[in-house]
């Protein structure tokens, strides 16, 4: 059986990262945000496996 892939809409993100909507976006504007899908409707989504690779490329750059 397939594992389902699990998306974060950007509130959800900001608040397991601890950060504001604000600082978010100033990642992404800089291509230092972790990969996002941008759904037909214009808003964004991080798929959790992304995030905890993102996640574990900033602990070898530390």
């Amino acid at each position: 059986m397939s594992r389902r892939r699990e998306y974060l809409n950007v509130d959800t993100l900001c608040s397991e990262l601890g950060i504001s909507r604000d600082t978010f976006y100033k990642w992404r504007a800089k291509g230092t945000a972790p990969r996002c899908t941008k759904l037909p409707n214009g808003e964004l989504r991080v798929c959790r496996d992304d995030l905890d690779m993102w996640l574990d490329n900033c602990k070898e750059a530390a």
